[in-house]
């Protein structure tokens, strides 16, 4: 089973693929959209879209446009934007989001869980800049280390000790990359153990609802690898900000 739709499998019912609740979700995106009621967001790796069909249910008048890899999200977030009837404002490209240009600026772009596609936090803001229209916001999700990270966390997360950083220096590299944070949310515990539940759930579940399907085994085996890298690993080592930006 491919890592596509593992992933779409596993954010079922947390199609905010980050360890945020729905309250905090909605907190970030009425920040990031602020007052005004027209305009057009981008979310560069947008999954299933689950920002994006937020933003456009909050802003009657606003447009979007998601960009992704994943052509099975993609068919997700055109089937529930059919359903909630914002079909008409939802635009979704099948792209590389490194790749993906566009006449006109947005006055919110937005990346969330998704930095590793431009190869971190910094090239990310840097990809966004491009994007963004005078006055414009970003809305950011990243990982960092709550505290050092063992042998165990990274060898969960397949990362590298220099992949993330503590809180403190992720904010003071945004800062000196000339933005500005209007606003941010640190992802709590119950948060981050909700997502993991939500994941490894989700994915167990489908496997045993399908026992007969060739990649039910795999599925189950994925479930279970992560939720034991997450329990005996990286839970309460890897932390979750995110934040709302403006530019210097």
């Amino acid at each position: 089973m491919d890592r596509q739709t593992i992933s779409r499998l596993a954010h079922a019912h947390h199609p905010i693929a980050a360890p945020l609740s729905d309250e905090s979700v909605a907190t970030l995106l009425e920040r990031a959209l602020g007052p005004e009621q027209e305009g057009r967001v981008l979310d560069l790796g947008c999954g299933q879209g689950g920002w994006l069909l937020r933003a456009l249910a909050a802003r009657p008048r606003r447009r979007a446009v998601g960009v992704d890899l994943d052509p099975g999200a993609l068919t997700r977030a055109r089937e529930s934007a059919e359903s909630a009837g914002v079909q008409r404002r939802l635009g979704l490209h099948h792209l590389d989001a490194r790749e993906f240009t566009d006449r006109e600026p947005f006055g919110l772009v937005l990346n969330v869980g998704a930095t590793h596609a431009f190869g971190g936090l910094l090239p990310t803001l840097a990809a966004a800049r491009e994007h963004l229209a005078p006055g414009g916001r970003v809305l950011v999700g990243e990982g960092f280390w709550e505290r050092e990270p063992s042998s165990a966390a990274l060898g969960g997360l397949g990362a590298a000790r220099e992949e993330y950083a503590d809180l403190a220096t992720t904010v003071d590299r945004v800062v000196a990359a000339g933005w500005t944070p209007v606003f941010g949310h640190v992802s709590s515990p119950a948060e981050w153990d909700d997502y993991e539940f939500s994941w490894t759930g989700s994915l167990a579940a489908w496997a045993l609802d399908h026992p007969g399907h060739p990649d039910a085994a795999d599925a189950r085996a994925a479930a279970d690898l992560h939720r034991a890298e997450w329990l005996h690993g990286y839970r309460g080592t890897l932390g979750f900000v995110t934040l709302v930006l403006r530019r210097d």
